[in-house]
């Protein structure tokens, strides 16, 4: 039976003549998390990840998500009436090739222009022109959302030099030179974290990353920048005047975006920028389709901002050692749920000098809920048993930087299997992060670093091995990243570039049975110099112990032993200072050699 906001859909569907209707999980910016008011696609299906596209017909439903999310979406789905599309499994068709199937001819296809790139308003176009339909730019979800949330408007704020390292000018001077090597009059941002570092400013529009509801429009001479009515500070109104940047409506971009680039060349990112912006481009101007400049800029941090992380990664070790040190003392002599154990962690969190907030929603993930990659408990979540594994997937947002961190945690006994697949990903881990090789690798040349101890095993998990992360901004930040598997469009890993911060995070899920992911956040900085070229090398960032309760040492050669042994002094020389009394006792044994 289907859900019934499916129902309401299929409704004004009817009233509009539409065939099929397509919602990703999307906001006019690309961004990855959403605020309330653009999760149309969670509204209309029941499935709460952070990723997937739904699509529907008058008599047929999918949903399309990829590899974190299989098993969560099969639970949410079942009963609804929407049929899993688990993507890029073999012979599971793309969200492309069934809409090719099931567009009937001359039917409509719709789609909210404003929350979808203009590569895949150019895919769904084609897709209609095929069948001599045609397509429909429509928020169809406003008519059917009862109650929908307005947009976020909160204040923003700016974020000191003694932070970002670079200022507002001298970033628009560095994105001007670009432009004119790509000679382009205009460069149109509509990424939220792209414009939050441009300009650096922080806002708290999305949960989780500091970012705020922006468009920015750069000419090599002036700058606009479209922000909501009321939420810039006198103060930071003056520091943007004097750096040369106009504030605008938000509300007035699409309006105010041809007039302002009007019969000029543009740079404008197609796989960013939304459909209905580039549209209205197009009309009147010379696009050239290419990358935003600060997206690579920004992967790159500057030694400012790297010490920064540093000291951010310090204060984030403590809290995380603190919570670990609770939860093992605590286990056997009291209950306690997955939520009060994020809270718990949240708690020493906030005891942290400028910590903002989390990076991410935590996972805490007790025995086989951590099979489900990207698990979210209801209200309490399960209750611990001081058996099997503890999974915590959870990061912090400080002024100093953002952190992710992921730490499975023997709870208490463990069989040979449990452990056997614990020390291969640990050893996975540590082999990716004491890589070296020469500049010029991608992440998918080191990938097989982080997997090979699991290949030899036959296992996998479906997820990449590592996102780049942001400097106080989004924890999943590109272009840097370790996977293997690449899109059919193209390489999505950048070169690999000393200032870089990627994840190392490789894992076992096993469904039904349980979950292990170890997960360290990695700093690419040079190595030596020699005839074959620049080598480089990882530091590793995160700063919290690994539990040495769950690994089958038979497993570990004398290599892994000495990678472990070398992190583990690390840990203890950064965070020793920092701790004292029972925690610090219990932290010198946990991180002591082996």
């Amino acid at each position: 039976m289907a859900r019934e906001q499916i129902e309401a859909l299929r409704k004004a569907m009817e009233g509009h003549e539409i065939a099929l209707c397509v919602i990703p999980t999307a906001d006019p910016h690309g961004s990855e998390y959403l605020g309330e008011h653009f999760m149309a696609r969670k509204y209309l299906s029941g499935f709460t990840g952070s990723a997937g596209t739904l699509a529907v017909s008058a008599d047929w439903a999918g949903l399309w998500t990829d590899g974190r999310y299989f098993l969560q979406a099969q639970k949410e789905l079942s009963g609804s009436g929407i049929i899993l599309y688990k993507s890029g499994e073999d012979g599971v068709p793309s969200l492309e090739e069934e809409l090719a199937l099931r567009l009937p001819e001359r039917g409509v296809l719709a789609y909210d222009g404003t929350v979808v790139s203009r590569k895949f308003g150019q895919d769904m176009r084609r897709i209609a022109e095929e069948k001599k339909g045609g397509v429909c730019l429509l928020d169809l979800p406003e008519e059917v959302w009862e109650g929908r949330p307005a947009p976020t408007a909160n204040p923003v704020f700016s974020l000191d030099l003694c932070y970002t390292g670079e200022s507002r000018k001298e970033k628009l001077a560095r994105i001007r030179e670009q432009m004119k090597k790509e000679e382009a009059n205009f460069h149109v941002i509509t990424t939220l974290d792209d414009i939050a570092w441009i300009t650096n400013l922080r806002g708290n529009d999305i949960a989780c990353n500091p970012v705020f509801f922006s468009y920015l429009i750069l000419s090599l001479e002036e700058a606009w920048l479209f922000v909501q009515d009321g939420v810039v500070p006198e103060a930071v109104r003056e520091e943007l005047l004097e750096d040369g940047l106009q504030l605008c409506s938000y509300d007035h971009f699409f309006e105010k975006l041809p007039l302002i680039c009007g019969h000029k060349s543009v740079l404008a990112d197609s796989r960013k920028v939304n459909e209905q912006a580039w549209n209205c481009l197009q009309a009147v101007c010379s696009m050239t389709d290419g990358p935003n400049p600060s997206a690579s800029m920004k992967a790159v941090k500057n030694q400012v901002e790297i010490e920064n992380i540093k000291k951010a990664h310090i204060k984030d070790g403590v809290a995380v050692t603190k919570f670990l040190c609770w939860l093992k003392k605590n286990i056997d002599s009291m209950p306690i749920t997955e939520t009060q154990a994020a809270d718990r962690l949240e708690t020493y969190r906030k005891e942290q000098e400028h910590y903002t907030g989390p990076s991410f929603p935590a996972i805490c993930a007790a025995g086989a809920n951590g099979a489900l990659a990207h698990y979210q408990p209801l209200k309490e979540g399960a209750v611990l048993s001081p058996e099997g594994f503890f999974l915590v997937d959870s990061g912090g947002q400080y002024l100093e930087g953002t952190t992710d961190i992921t730490r499975t945690v023997a709870l208490g006994p463990l069989n040979g299997r449990q452990k056997k697949h614990f020390t291969a990903v640990l050893k996975g881990m540590l082999a990716l992060g004491d890589a070296k090789f020469l500049q010029g690798c991608r992440g998918a040349s080191l990938d097989y670093a982080a997997r090979e101890p699991l290949w030899a095993m036959g296992l996998d998990y479906q997820h990449g091995t590592g996102h780049g992360v942001g400097y106080f901004l989004n924890v999943h930040e590109g272009p840097n990243a370790f996977r293997w598997k690449l899109p059919p469009e193209g390489p999505e890993t950048a070169v690999l570039l000393p200032g870089m911060v990627t994840s190392d995070e490789p894992g076992v899920y096993l469904e039904g049975e349980y979950g292990i992911r170890t997960e360290n956040l990695l700093l690419c900085r040079k190595a030596e110099k020699n005839q074959y070229g620049q080598f480089l090398e990882f530091e590793h960032l995160t700063l919290a112990p690994i539990d040495l309760e769950a690994v089958d040492w038979a497993e570990m050669d004398e290599r892994d032993i000495k990678r472990l042994n070398a992190y583990h002094r690390q840990v203890q020389a950064a965070l020793s200072p920092y701790l004292e009394g029972e925690e610090l006792e219990w932290f010198l044994e946990a991180v002591g050699a082996v």
